[in-house]
């Protein structure tokens, strides 16, 4: 953005700086809006490609976790002299407790508060004051 350089006419009404004002403060409502819109923008592109990769990361991640599971049982099953029932039950177990732990630390993650459009919320602050002490 630009700033215009301030003409001062000692002639200049009352009226015509209340115009001014008027005109001034659309302005900056307008750069706002645009502001807050690029930033939507910017904010969803970024989720999408987020997105994208979690997807990527959980299909791969199934595969491996399938391998993993039939290895743990396979395993077990050996270790308990054939008895692969025994490792089916010790690795259900198993997946049962870290899929909980998982899912309360994920639960507690969510919880947080999220803040964004950092950058808007700032100049909009920056233009109440601005407005506010213009009118005095």
């Amino acid at each position: 953005m630009t700033a215009r350089p301030i003409m001062t006419d000692p002639d200049t009404g009352i009226p015509d700086l209340v115009r001014r004002l008027g005109d001034d403060s659309k302005r900056l409502m307008v750069d706002e809006l645009q502001l807050a819109k690029l930033e939507v923008k910017e904010s969803i592109h970024r989720a999408g490609k987020g997105a994208l990769w979690m997807a990527l990361a959980f299909g791969a991640g199934v595969v491996m976790l399938v391998a993993l599971t039939i290895m743990l049982v396979t395993l077990i099953g050996q270790i308990a002299r054939g008895h692969m029932w025994l490792g089916a039950i010790v690795t259900g177990l198993l997946e049962l407790w870290l899929g909980t732990y998982l899912i309360k630390r994920g639960a507690s993650v969510y919880r947080r508060p999220s803040y964004s459009m950092v950058e808007t919320r700032g100049s909009l602050k920056d233009a109440t004051h601005w407005t506010s002490s213009a009118g005095r």
